[in-house]
């Protein structure tokens, strides 16, 4: 396999180019951090944040199911 295929292959089985899966994964490495950092405060001081973790993790969930969406409807398209 040659090292562009490396950096390409899964891009493509989502409809993507390199740059446009750095961003988009990159999105969601900053909401999943930002969604640790809320947890970890709230674990440690219980009435802060009290629903912000499980409220990013269902955004996030959305954020992959209407992805998800619009790349079943290219294949299809």
């Amino acid at each position: 396999m040659t090292l562009k295929k490396h950096f390409t292959e899964h891009p493509a089985t989502v409809g993507e180019s390199y740059g446009q899966h750095f961003t988009s994964a990159m999105g969601f490495s900053g909401a999943m951090l930002r969604a640790a950092i809320f947890c970890a405060l709230h674990a440690c001081l219980p009435f802060l944040l009290e629903n912000a973790g499980s409220r990013a993790v269902a955004e996030l969930h959305d954020r992959m199911l209407v992805s998800r969406a619009r790349q079943a409807g290219r294949k299809t398209a």
